[in-house]
């Protein structure tokens, strides 16, 4: 089965190329707000980063279908000093632009792995009360629901997609997919451009939750598409996918989709490969099968 896969260069506010009702799963990961490592300065202040995110979840209810998912991929910054309440904000927009809250995912780092602001010393350097402030190896993985989901969709669609959309029980219950921690090693900007000043999340995140909140041939977006990572990993577990991204620096950069790699060798005998189409401010990709 072939799938497509558009990439719109364009402001994720206004996603007016995406029919009504038509995401089943939205995957993505908003700029940190003002991150001293990847975005410093990005937002003039705090209420600018919260317009973007109400602006986004309005229109998130209208191309979402009736009881399907967006995940978000955040957690609350530390800039200057001061702490942000991100993920509470998030909730909020997302509750009042009309979803339900479904889960959350504390999504957790190794230690010593991660690029953090190193509070903890503080203690180290004063042992004494009040000078403790932790060190951060989580985010969270916020989950949200557009209404209910109706079950009897799964008994209408054919036995071919439902075989290829089963979750592995090996995944589920071995490596922890069933517990509301996922402990998952993050991705370090030290490739090229694509990696860099971007903060991509790891493929492991979008392939869990691909598996967990969609069928296969149905359809992912992620409006804040970055380096591409839903896209690639929603392009090998045979979904379609919509992408947006504001920043025009990456066009000249290939989305990290164009070939998927395959250890099994009947698919990698009939690996799919992506054609690039120009037009004006949008790079459709047109997912061809070989």
């Amino acid at each position: 089965m072939s799938t497509v896969h558009r990439v719109v260069f364009g402001d994720c506010r206004m996603m007016k190329e995406i029919p009504n009702e038509s995401i089943h799963l939205t995957i993505t990961s908003p700029p940190y707000y003002n991150a001293p490592f990847d975005y410093p300065g990005l937002f003039s202040d705090y209420d600018e980063f919260l317009v973007l995110i109400r602006d986004l979840c309005v229109d998130l209810f209208r191309v979402i279908a009736p009881g399907r998912i967006a995940c978000f991929v955040t957690d609350d910054m530390l800039v200057k000093g001061q702490k942000y309440p991100v993920v509470a904000d998030v909730t909020r927009l997302m509750l009042q632009a009309g979803f339900r809250y479904r889960d959350r995912i504390a999504w957790v780092k190794p230690k010593g792995y991660v690029r953090i602001s190193r509070r903890s010393g503080v203690v180290i350097q004063h042992p004494y009360p009040m000078y403790f402030y932790p060190d951060n190896i989580q985010e969270s993985i916020l989950i949200f629901q557009k209404g209910k989901f109706d079950y009897s969709y799964v008994r209408q669609l054919p036995s071919k997609t439902l075989e290829k959309s089963k979750i592995s029980m090996h995944d589920y219950n071995d490596n922890g997919w069933h517990l509301t921690v996922w402990n998952i090693t993050n991705v370090l900007p030290l490739g090229p451009r694509l990696e860099k000043g971007i903060a991509a999340f790891p493929e492991e995140i979008p392939n869990r939750l691909i598996k967990l909140f969609s069928f296969h041939g149905e359809t992912v977006l992620d409006p804040f598409l970055g380096s591409g990572t839903t896209m690639k990993v929603a392009q090998e577990l045979g979904r379609n996918s919509w992408g947006y991204e504001i920043d025009q620096g990456l066009k000249s950069w290939k989305i990290a989709i164009r070939q998927t790699r395959r250890s099994n060798s009947s698919l990698d005998k009939n690996r799919k490969s992506l054609a690039y189409l120009l037009s004006g401010h949008k790079l459709l990709l047109s997912h061809l099968e070989c």
